[in-house]
């Protein structure tokens, strides 16, 4: 009889190999956390001089859920309904 793995918060993180653009993130993966899953993005980042993390790398990371409708975090929302109305034409 074989168990059932329990991935219940835990997750996978790998090099992103779909990387075209510098704003894409180097790495990729999921994680579950409470149940829910989620998409995992990281960035490596170095701090600025001063700050805590002065000249240290490190991760800056971005959940988001994989049951929200996917959306371009460039998007720019139109205008609404009620500025259309306005328009003399």
């Amino acid at each position: 009889m074989t168990k059932e793995y329990d991935n219940t918060n835990s997750g996978i993180l790998a090099r992103n190999k779909r990387k075209e653009k510098d704003s894409h993130p180097e790495y990729t993966g999921s994680v579950n956390v409470d149940g829910v899953e989620y998409w995992l993005s990281a960035w490596v980042k170095e701090g600025k001089p001063g700050s805590k993390l002065d000249g240290q790398k490190y991760f800056s990371l971005a959940l988001s859920r994989k049951d929200a409708p996917q959306t371009s975090s460039t998007a720019k929302p139109g205008p609404g309904k009620e500025f259309l109305d306005d328009l003399p034409f």
